[in-house]
C-alpha cells in the first residue's frame, strides 16, 4: 500500500465473554484449579482459564458456569468475582473489543474432561502453581487475589 493510499476502515465489534477459575476446595493450601490448554497458532500449548461467549438472555455468571462445565467437565457454583479483562484484536476484517468477566467457582459435580473441541488438554493445577502455569499476565493478575477471596468465604 502506498503512503498516500487510504486505509480501509475496519468495522468495530463488541464481544462479551465470561468464565472463571473453578476450585476443588476452599482451603487455599490444598485447592486445585481446573485449567484448559489450547494450541496457539505457533503450535504451543497455552494454559488459561475456561471462558466463552455470553449467549443472548444469559447473565455473565450463568455463562461462566456453563463455559466452565463445557470446557472442563466440572460443574461449579459462583462464590465470588475475580474481575474483568478487556482487550482489542483484529479478526476477519473486524476490529474486536472483547470484554471477559471472570468469576471464582467452587466445584460441585463432574469429572475433568477435555471433550470440548476447542480444548486440547485439561488439568487440575495446585493454586500455588497457577502463576507459573497460566500463559496470560491478565489472568495471573486476577487469580493472585484468590487466597484473599477464599479467606473471605471461610
Amino acid at each position: 500500500m502506498s503512503p498516500s493510499a487510504p486505509r480501509r476502515r475496519l468495522r468495530r465489534v463488541e464481544e462479551t465473554s465470561a468464565g472463571g477459575l473453578v476450585l476443588d476446595s476452599t482451603e487455599a493450601t490444598r485447592a486445585r484449579a481446573a485449567l484448559i490448554g489450547r494450541i496457539d497458532r505457533r503450535g504451543r500449548l497455552l494454559w488459561s482459564l475456561p471462558k466463552g461467549h455470553v449467549e443472548p438472555g444469559e447473565t455473565a455468571e450463568d455463562a461462566a458456569v456453563r463455559e466452565v462445565a463445557e470446557e472442563t467437565g466440572i460443574t461449579g457454583r459462583v462464590v465470588g468475582t475475580l474481575g474483568t479483562i478487556d482487550f482489542w484484536f483484529v479478526a476477519e476484517g473486524r476490529r474486536i473489543h472483547k470484554t471477559v468477566h471472570h468469576y471464582l467457582l467452587l466445584a460441585t459435580d463432574g469429572e475433568l474432561s477435555a471433550d470440548d473441541i476447542e480444548v486440547e488438554e485439561v488439568a487440575w493445577v495446585p493454586l500455588s502453581e497457577l502463576d507459573e502455569r497460566l500463559a496470560y499476565a491478565d489472568e495471573r493478575r486476577l487469580v493472585a487475589k484468590v487466597p484473599e477471596l477464599l479467606a473471605d468465604t471461610a
